[in-house]
């Protein structure tokens, strides 16, 4: 018996893309010493401001258990500071150090860059669509996007309309 498949793999060809767009940012983050969950972090904190690692979880898509060591690393490297939460000793609060935010501002340019070419390559409207159709996919789903343009951190004003 044979079944014929009606649908192309989505999630196959959405980690194609992806894999395909991380190609292009990875160089950025090995020359600056992170990791694609080290960048996903700081990158949270310094659009969100402090975050427990809960939340730092649900918006950088890595796991729980994932999560405890990526921090410590992070920490160890004076990126991050975990604190307990005045209002709840068992609550922690993660926030970017200044040499986290240094960081930051010294990828953002490279990052916004890479951004910019991949726009040249694929086309504003294009990019924009991809955007729309991942909103428009993850919604119904119970995925809200992480992060849309009101939240993004250093994004031009002509890009206002862009999510990251």
């Amino acid at each position: 018996m044979s079944t014929a498949l009606r649908h192309r793999n989505l999630p196959q060809l959405m980690l194609q893309a992806r894999e395909a767009l991380m190609a292009q940012f990875r160089p950025i983050l090995n020359e600056n010493g992170v990791t694609e969950q080290q960048w996903r972090i700081i990158r949270a904190l310094l659009t969100h401001g402090p975050l427990e690692p809960r939340q730092l979880c649900e918006l950088c898509q890595i796991s729980s258990p994932s999560i405890v060591g990526v921090l410590l690393r992070m920490e160890e490297s004076g990126l991050v500071y975990r604190e307990r939460m005045a209002d709840d000793q068992r609550r922690v609060s993660v926030s970017v150090t200044a040499r986290g935010r240094q960081l930051g501002r010294r990828m953002i340019p490279a990052i916004e860059e890479r951004y910019a070419s991949i726009e040249r390559q694929v086309g504003v409207e294009t990019l924009q669509q991809a955007y729309d159709v991942l909103d428009a996919l993850l919604a119904p789903l119970g995925h809200a996007p992480a992060v849309t343009a009101e939240a993004t951190e250093a994004e031009p004003p002509s890009t206002s309309r862009r999510r990251r």
